[in-house]
């Protein structure tokens, strides 16, 4: 019991630590949350919290950040980025891309409602413009998650066996 404890301040402590980067100076969209959504989707034992957690990152960091009507758009990538998370066996880099390319979809959809005009050429100008920021979405998906999924393990296997 005691173990399951440390294990899971762990896994707190490093999702806590990830959220911080959030409020550093980064390249847009080089962000923690896919990893901490899919972190927290594979290490939690309740699936309710383990979808909650990333989306309250992102809320106590937006109240920091700003708030906005694409917001909605962003929680719900996150929602179910976490929700893929948790249907899978193993955290891969295809579940990592597949999060990505998810994230990219919603946001960017949301963005061509709310900001584009309503055609196709609208829709279009609104992904092309968006690419850029997509090589730093999956850099920091990449990065974060095996950060946070490699970290954990070494923490755990060195400091946390049980006898």
């Amino acid at each position: 019991m005691k173990a399951m404890k440390k294990e899971y301040t762990l896994i707190l402590s490093m999702i806590v630590l990830a959220v911080a980067t959030r409020l550093l100076p980064h390249p847009p969209n080089f962000a923690p949350i896919t990893g901490i959504a899919l972190f927290a989707a594979a290490k939690l034992n309740k699936k309710l919290i383990a979808i909650l957690v990333p989306l309250f990152c992102l809320f106590v960091t937006d109240l920091i950040l700003g708030l906005s009507w694409i917001n909605l758009f962003v929680y719900a990538a996150f929602g179910m980025i976490s929700w893929i998370g948790m249907r899978q066996k193993k955290i891969s880099i295809p579940t990592v891309l597949g999060s990505s390319l998810l994230f990219f979809v919603v946001s960017n959809f949301g963005v061509w409602l709310l900001h584009y005009p309503p055609t196709l050429e609208g829709l279009i100008a609104c992904f092309a413009l968006a690419i850029p920021f997509f090589v730093n979405t999956i850099a920091g998906d990449l990065v974060y998650t095996a950060v946070l999924f490699y970290s954990f393990s070494a923490i755990k296997n060195t400091y946390l066996k049980t006898a």
